[in-house]
């Protein structure tokens, strides 16, 4: 039963990351506007305004869903359901302004530290133990991401992204990390269609704050454009939530990280991002330390089974 639960875990992890990765390119699209050269006469749109798109996409389809299998809307461990959609609105918002103003795959991979920061909020917040060989996967992941940041003194200057781009990378990797180990906190009180219902509804409300400020009218295709960003972010949620329903984090986690993969080779061959030798090490640097905890992490809570 474990051994059958797992492999539909790992299915559902690696259909969520075929759907992030959909999801990303047309962020890239929107967010670059008329500075792209993928489909023609696009308009710019903030961040705000995309999570906004997909949260209306995202609450429609859950609410149905819900009142369809007749699940209460608001769920049971109403705390941690709040937790989980303020910290996935956050990181999620973050995410996509570091998508607009940085490399796919530089984006993409420090969005992947999520792991490293649960690790570390589970220390904090369910008292968890780190072993020492976790630390130095810690510390290896983040010397990747100071391999990066280094490569502004010395790499090549037309690829713009700041050490700002980076910080708020940084950030939305922990609100990423919180909300994962809200996820799993919830597996044994809540639906995962309840848990995807409470992003569309604490971000609907935050996102429409935001828009007041700065607001992008959709005209023709870009309604189909924002529609297919809001179906598949839903479908990535669901798959997603349901993967951390069925197995165990450290056990499916690893094949996430494929999508750093696709998102390498789109900005390669789109979007005509060209890498330096320096990044592409501390990119193999953050995926070696996430992965390699990953795999320990769960050889650790064997042992202590």
């Amino acid at each position: 039963m474990y051994f059958c639960d797992l492999q539909k875990g790992i299915i559902y992890i690696i259909l969520s990351g075929l759907c992030f990765v959909i999801v990303n390119f047309f962020v890239k699209i929107l967010g670059a506007g008329e500075h792209q050269n993928i489909i023609d006469n696009i308009q710019h749109y903030p961040a705000h305004e995309l999570v906004l798109a997909r949260s209306i996409v995202s609450f429609v389809m859950s609410l149905a869903i819900i009142k369809y299998r007749k699940i209460p809307v608001f769920g049971i461990n109403k705390k941690w359901l709040f937790i989980r959609g303020l910290a996935g609105t956050i990181a999620l918002t973050l995410f996509f302004y570091t998508f607009q103003h940085m490399p796919m795959a530089i984006a993409t991979i420090i969005q992947y530290l999520a792991p490293i920061f649960t690790v570390i909020l589970a220390l904090i917040i369910l008292k968890e133990k780190v072993k020492t060989i976790q630390w130095l996967f810690i510390l290896l992941s983040f010397s990747g991401v100071g391999l990066i940041a280094f490569d502004k003194f010395i790499g090549d200057p037309s690829v713009h992204f700041s050490f700002f781009h980076i910080g708020i990378g940084m950030i939305s990797a922990v609100f990423s990390g919180l909300a994962y180990t809200s996820v799993i906190k919830l597996k044994h009180t809540d639906a995962p269609i309840t848990i995807v219902l409470y992003f569309p509804m604490i971000a609907i409300p935050l996102m429409t704050v935001f828009c007041f400020w700065s607001f992008t009218f959709p005209q023709g295709i870009e309604w189909v454009l924002l529609l297919v960003l809001g179906i598949f972010t839903q479908f990535a949620q669901i798959f997603l939530t349901k993967a951390l329903h069925l197995g165990s984090a450290a056990s499916i986690t690893p094949f996430q990280y494929l999508g750093a993969i696709y998102m390498f080779l789109i900005g390669y061959f789109v979007f005509d991002e060209k890498l330096s030798f320096l990044v592409n090490i501390g990119i193999v640097l953050v995926l070696s330390g996430v992965l390699l905890n990953a795999v320990f992490g769960k050889k650790i809570r064997k042992n202590t089974v």
